[in-house]
């Protein structure tokens, strides 16, 4: 696995030119702003009546407002044309912004620095899409989760070196010098790197650009209404930029105002931050069955929140010390609180990883290719308006007086709000949540034969069936979404009950019990299959009761006939003698024996329709299929 790492991020042709090209502009963005910051907060800068934090505040808008506005038109243009092309044309106009910022610096001209961050802003704006959409195209998919993980590494690896040296450099004499020299420099490394990102196919040449921003917002907007999935990760990603542009903002002030540090201090908090953001991103790959995990995300979204509330206190009760001057990074370290506020810090940035990679993969991996620019678009632009609102109502808790702890904690009273309303909307988080603790916490998972589920279309999953949770121990293994056939007096059981309709579970009885029921969930089956999606049904119809497969029932041929779709055999073993088994008993009926059990999914080779029909006429068996799991089961 380190050996992949090492070779996406150094070797490989395709992908490590991408990923130096956003290293080196992410280094680029972080040096100036940063530079910028520090010496607008440490020496009192003030512009159009407005006091320091709030020009730090505004700061992050005016770098956000490009993106709101012209997103929309940045996703066409990488969907009509040439990927690496746009991405060259965006390296060169960050030379030409930066020679912009130079001009500010050197003439200390902190208007005309506004404006080049404003351009800033937009030369990532036009990056923004490209960077995203064109990954799945340079990398397979098995390593679209570590491309990801490690693009966002390197981000914040970049993000922590530039916000370093322009906290650094800043506090220099002649800083401004410094910091033009940095900025060019680092501007045309990148340049040279976007020379080597290697061309893509156009993904739509006939895309009509709309050159009016407001109505192509909209517009682009609406491509992702009908995916909830894509929808909803966009709204947490957009969270996530909102809570953390406020937090950005946040440390600088805190830091001269409450804890009375100096701007190294500023500099080990960001640096801080940036490490967690890029721990949290690593830990998210490691965790990760090859696929988005995003049962990550609720643990993400929790840990901010815990360590938010607190953060909030050890700021509301920091001892500030009596020193006439601000405190030196060493007199900061040796403070009472400084080891937990850091940490806190560290944590609130690490969850932040976890609950943001498995969101971006998302995004990608359901996409549409065609439409995918526009997508990573809608992203941008929802985000560009979340952090803006951030920034608006930093300033409005400003304007009320309110402390930096009360507002930390009003932050994080509002993350798990929209935690809960989230999860709520879209019940697959919570779901995947349970399906990883339980594969990962509980059940040591090894999958063979993943690549036998088909990646797209219709596929009828058949298992056998030992346990209660068979179907979230599929769930982890298999990287699709997947309708689960279940007896329907499951549904009876009140958390049972919750979790099944959430999933989307069909509910299914004997015919001789219920008809009712029975003949539903065959339609459902049917229309499920027809819309490409892909079915598990367990064929025996019960759980095993001494460990061996059931004969199966003749439901499963009824199906096939009905909807001639590839069949994936696939074995369980491991779980029978768990406490969700019938092992000694009623399952859920006693304590288990031991705690960790080792399970084994097996997935055969797909059976293609071309085998259940000859001539015209049916010629697949219940028994047929029993005999495909039985040689399954005496394989693994």
């Amino acid at each position: 696995m380190l050996f992949v790492s090492i070779k996406l991020i150094f070797k490989d042709k395709k992908f490590a030119p991408l990923m130096w090209t956003q290293f080196l502009g992410a280094l680029n963005d972080n040096l100036f702003k940063n530079a910028l910051v520090v010496i607008i907060t440490f020496k009192g800068i003030s512009l159009w009546g407005l006091a320091p934090e709030s020009i730090v505040a505004l700061a992050g808008g005016v770098f956000i407002l490009p993106f709101f506005l012209f997103s929309s038109l940045a996703g066409q243009l990488s969907d009509k044309f040439e990927k690496s092309k746009i991405a060259r044309l965006t390296k060169w106009l960050e030379v030409a912004v930066m020679l912009v910022a130079s001009m500010g610096f050197y003439f200390h001209e902190f208007k005309f620095l506004m404006l080049a961050l404003f351009f800033m802003g937009l030369q990532s704006t036009f990056f923004g899409p490209v960077k995203y959409s064109i990954i799945p195209e340079l990398i397979d998919e098995k390593n679209l989760v570590r491309g990801n993980a490690y693009i966002e590494v390197g981000t914040f690896l970049a993000i922590l070196i530039g916000t370093i040296i322009g906290g650094v450099v800043a506090g220099f004499a002649h800083a401004e010098n410094w910091i033009i020299s940095g900025v060019l420099f680092v501007a045309f490394l990148g340049l040279l790197a976007s020379y080597k990102i290697p061309s893509v196919s156009i993904a739509d040449s006939d895309l009509k650009v709309g050159l009016n921003p407001v109505p192509q917002i909209w517009s682009t907007i609406k491509l992702i209404l009908p995916n909830k999935a894509v929808f909803n990760s966009i709204l947490g990603i957009s969270w996530f930029w909102f809570f953390g542009a406020a937090l950005l903002s946040i440390l600088p002030v805190l830091t001269k105002n409450l804890l009375l540090a100096n701007e190294n201090v500023v500099t080990l908090f960001l640096a801080t931050f940036t490490i967690g953001i890029a721990i949290g991103a690593v830990l998210c790959e490691k965790l990760s069955f090859d696929r988005v995990e995003i049962g990550l995300v609720p643990w993400g979204s929790l840990g901010m929140t815990v360590f938010l509330v607190d953060l909030a206190y050890v700021s509301s009760n920091w001892v500030s010390s009596s020193a006439a001057d601000l405190l030196t990074f060493q007199q900061f370290i040796s403070h009472d609180g400084s080891i937990r506020f850091t940490f806190d810090l560290l944590m609130i940035s690490v969850f932040g990883g976890a609950f943001s990679v498995p969101l971006y993969t998302l995004v990608q991996e359901r996409s549409e290719r065609k439409i995918r620019s526009r997508v990573i678009a809608s992203n941008n632009v929802i985000n560009a308006f979340f952090m803006v609102i951030s920034s608006l109502l930093l300033m409005f808790f400003y304007f009320l007086k309110l402390t930096l702890p009360q507002i930390i904690l009003i932050y994080s009273g509002l993350n798990l709000i929209v935690a809960i309303y989230i999860y709520s909307v879209v019940p697959e988080f919570t779901l995947r949540f349970l399906s990883w603790a339980v594969s990962r916490l509980v059940y040591r998972i090894r999958v063979k034969g993943s690549g036998n589920i088909p990646q797209e279309g219709p596929a009828l999953l058949i298992c056998n069936h030992v346990s209660y949770i068979d179907w979230l121990i599929l769930s982890a293994a298999i990287k699709r979404p997947v309708r689960f056939v279940m007896y329907y007096k499951f549904f009876e059981i009140p958390l049972v009950r919750y979790l099944f309709r959430h999933a989307k579970v069909i509910p299914i009885a004997g015919a001789n019990e219920n008809k009712e029921i029975y003949d539903q969930a065959f339609e459902i089956v049917s229309r499920e299959l027809q819309a490409g999606e892909l079915v598990c049904i367990f064929p025996e119809g019960e759980l095993s009761s001494d460990g061996e497969l059931k004969p199966f029932k003749k439901g499963i041929e009824f199906i096939l006939k009905r909807d001639s779709v590839p069949v994936v055999p696939m074995a369980l073993t491991g779980l029978w003698g768990s406490f969700f088994s019938r092992m000694g008993g009623r399952a859920l009926s006693r304590m288990p024996k031991r705690i960790l059990f080792h399970v084994g999914v097996h997935i055969g080779r797909g059976i293609s329709p071309e085998v259940f029909q000859v001539s015209g006429i049916h010629n697949v068996t219940a028994l047929e299929l029993e005999k495909h799991i039985e040689k399954l089961l005496k394989e693994n």
